[in-house]
C-alpha cells in the first residue's frame, strides 16, 4: 500500500528592503526611486506605492528632519498579498495630521494623498525620539 507523504505548506516568503538616506530633497527622490525599482524586481505594482513613498519621504525629509540623522525607509510584502510602507525619522515630537489646505496652498496635501491611495496608514510613535508613519497597499492578485 503506497501512502502518500504530505508536506506542510510554507507561507511565501516575506520580501523586505530597507535604506537609510539623507533627510534632504535628494534623499526623498532617491526613496520613491528605490521603492519602484524594487518593487519592479518584484514584480509588484509601483505607481500608488510611488506616490506614497514621495510623499512619505518628503514629509520626513522637510518636517521630520534633524541635521546629522537620516531617515529610514521599509518595504515590506507580506505573505498575504500585502505590501508595507514605513518611513521612520527622528522627529517625533512632530506627528502628521492630514488637514485640508486652502485653496491657494503651494503644499500641505500630502498625507491627503497617503489617506487617498492607502487601504490603511497610521503612525508609530517611539522609541524617542523617532516616530514611524506608515502605510499599507492590498496587493491585488
Amino acid at each position: 500500500m503506497n501512502q502518500a507523504i504530505a508536506t506542510p505548506q510554507r507561507p511565501a516568503a516575506e520580501r523586505t528592503f530597507t535604506v537609510l538616506l539623507s533627510p534632504t530633497r535628494r534623499g526623498a527622490r532617491l526613496a520613491r526611486l528605490l521603492a519602484v525599482a524594487h518593487l519592479d524586481l518584484w514584480a509588484l505594482p509601483s505607481e500608488s506605492a510611488a506616490h506614497i513613498v514621495a510623499e512619505l519621504a518628503t514629509n520626513a525629509s522637510v518636517h521630520g528632519r534633524v541635521t546629522g540623522r537620516d531617515f529610514q525607509l521599509r518595504l515590506t510584502v507580506h505573505p498575504e498579498r500585502r505590501l508595507r510602507i514605513e518611513v521612520t525619522d527622528t522627529r517625533g515630537d512632530r506627528l502628521p495630521v492630514p488637514a485640508a489646505p486652502g485653496p491657494l496652498a503651494e503644499s500641505g496635501r500630502g498625507l491627503l494623498i497617503v489617506e487617498a491611495l492607502a487601504d490603511r496608514w497610521g503612525v508609530i510613535p517611539g522609541p524617542v525620539p523617532r516616530k514611524t508613519v506608515w502605510a499599507e497597499l492590498d496587493l491585488v492578485t
